[in-house]
């Protein structure tokens, strides 16, 4: 079997819903991300094999496809955008990984991209060929039969209260997030994940949501969102936009291209729970690979797993026994924000830049009640040769 390797790895700034970015459509987020590859990469494009990406929000129309078109990619390319909802951009990485490993493929791009300020009103379609009512406007589609689909507050609040993570708990956690994120900035740590957007004459060069100045007796008086919950707007993630991609090779091709060192994809685990306890979904997925790969939590340096909401989080950290100094040290979603389909990807893409860590997981939990995990070990060719 062949091996999937990362070797490179890029991330937008992630803007506000509503901010910054709101003007840009997701092709105008990807772009930048492919067109840096293009310049960077010794690789003959018109051999991408295809370009695989997460998209849930957007207007349709195969958002891979049109990305990679607007970013000059040769017209022979395919592209092809997939749903998991928020694991969507992890699931795109699994798949193009795994392409390779069949011998498929030896090259493509994969992630995820998510502007929510520019997504598409949906609106019902009445039942009647004659409708009198006013047209009936959601947010989104169902994830599970009436019932069983909470909305993602509930979900996080159920969560909160069946594994007994209290508001104190999630408020620290929040807190202890937005401080690691602003030290990661001002010590250089994010600085190459990130690929600086030109926005109106500035450069975008930090996450819009980042707040320097917070303060944990604050988001301790923020009011809960439903009565009697304990998630707040301070402890929970952001709508948000942004884009993170990667580049995923074989291993051979990559050493014919000169190419020595990157992120090996291991494993990788989907399991579903139940939807109205969607954010434990990391739970049964990363027992998964760590059960199939014959190892343990603590034989794992870093696990990135997405800051929806703390309750989730904490609840997820308690059930796996992840420790503190192996969860998210760069801080996480509730910091920088959760462009759905795109925050697979940007674990990955936060992984791939930590080389100090052999061995790491991203992880996942997914709408509609579903976890994804994946495994990834720190590869470099000059250490293997003797």
């Amino acid at each position: 079997m062949n091996e999937a390797v990362i070797v490179a790895a890029k991330r937008t700034p992630i803007g506000r819903y509503g901010g910054r970015l709101h003007q840009w459509e997701p092709e105008d987020l990807l772009k930048p991300l492919i067109q840096h590859f293009q310049e960077s990469l010794p690789i003959d494009w018109q051999q991408l094999d295809d370009v695989i990406l997460g998209n849930i929000v957007g207007n349709g129309g195969n958002i891979a496809r049109k990305s990679l078109l607007s970013a000059g990619l040769d017209l022979s390319i395919p592209g092809v955008t997939v749903d998991r909802q928020c694991g969507s951009g992890l699931e795109a990485i699994h798949l193009a990984c795994r392409m390779v490993e069949a011998g498929a493929g030896h090259c493509y791009l994969a992630g995820g991209v998510e502007s929510t300020s520019r997504a598409p009103w949906k609106m019902k379609r009445p039942t009647s060929l004659y409708p009198t009512e006013p047209p009936q406007f959601y947010e989104r589609a169902a994830f599970a039969p009436e019932g069983q689909d909470p909305t993602m507050i509930e979900a996080a609040d159920n969560v909160a209260y069946a594994y007994d993570i209290s508001r104190v708990a999630q408020d620290q956690f929040a807190y202890d997030s937005y401080i690691k994120t602003v030290r990661a900035y001002d010590s250089g740590k994010l600085t190459d994940e990130m690929l600086s957007l030109k926005v109106n004459g500035e450069w975008m060069t930090q996450d819009e949501g980042m707040r320097r100045h917070i303060r944990l007796d604050r988001l301790a008086r923020l009011k809960p969102i439903y009565p009697d919950g304990t998630v707040t707007v301070g402890n929970c993630c952001a709508k948000n936009d942004g884009a993170a991609l990667v580049v995923v090779m074989s291993k051979q091709y990559a050493l014919s291209l000169g190419i020595t060192e990157g992120l090996q994809f291991k494993d990788y685990a989907i399991k579903g729970v139940d939807p109205k306890l969607l954010g434990i979904g990391p739970v049964p997925a990363v027992s998964r690979i760590l059960e199939e790969q014959n190892l343990k939590m603590s034989d794992i340096d870093a696990v990135e797993l997405n800051e929806a909401f703390a309750s989730q989080v904490l609840a997820s950290q308690r059930a796996l026994e992840i420790q503190p100094t192996q969860l998210n040290r760069y801080g996480g979603a509730i910091a920088i924000g959760h462009p759905y389909s795109a925050s697979g990807a940007i674990l990955v893409t936060r992984l791939f830049y930590m080389t100090d860590c052999p061995l790491t997981i991203a992880t996942m939990g997914i709408g509609g009640g579903m976890g994804n995990a994946a495994l990834f070990e720190r590869w470099s060719h000059r250490n293997t040769i003797r």
